[in-house]
């Protein structure tokens, strides 16, 4: 004979009685009413975290080898500079055409501040600056430039190639989207 408990934990499937586990309850939920709002909930939390706060990133490119490399994946959090401005040294994706192209760079001077590469160094306000992310260099040279307000100077951590092959320079701030996450 089988007892009461039995029964309570199990559930008649397609004719079939089958224990009532949570994990043939995960697989196979009821499709009632309170199923499709938690289903509807958790595609607008998705829609919300990964279209507008926490961007997917494939990288394409090496720009920023050895940092990032050709097809990794990361992401964008646009929430970083909600309070503070951007620092030197941050990795940001700066909206370059559109809204779904977009580069990943390092900031590497700020407003104010004058920057020029000479022999593939770095130097801000006249001063060297150490790079120990830059693996790759080349003999960049560019005459000092002033960094005008509401901007910033960004380069990629890859410059192992001649400087016309890259994207770079002063951008105005409002075209940082956010900081890379990882």
């Amino acid at each position: 004979m089988t007892s009461p408990c039995f029964f309570r934990m199990t559930k008649i499937f397609h004719g079939n009685i089958m224990p009532y586990t949570p994990v043939r309850k995960f697989f196979f939920p009821s499709f009632n009413k309170r199923y499709f709002i938690r289903l509807i909930l958790l595609g607008l939390a998705c829609y919300v975290i990964f279209g507008h706060l926490l961007i997917p990133l494939r990288i394409q490119g090496m720009s920023m080898e050895p940092t990032y490399h050709d097809r990794s994946f990361a992401f964008c959090w646009r929430l970083q500079y909600l309070f503070a401005p951007p620092e030197r040294f941050d990795v940001v994706t700066v909206r370059f055409a559109g809204r779904k192209v977009m580069l990943l760079k390092r900031i590497v001077a700020l407003q104010g501040e004058t920057v020029e590469f000479r022999k593939g160094l770095l130097y801000v306000n006249g001063n060297l600056i150490e790079e120990p992310y830059v693996r790759y260099r080349s003999d960049w040279e560019l005459p000092p430039r002033a960094i005008a307000p509401g901007h910033v100077y960004i380069v990629g951590d890859n410059r192992g190639t001649p400087m016309a092959r890259h994207q770079f320079g002063e951008i105005n701030i409002h075209r940082i989207v956010g900081g890379v996450f990882p």
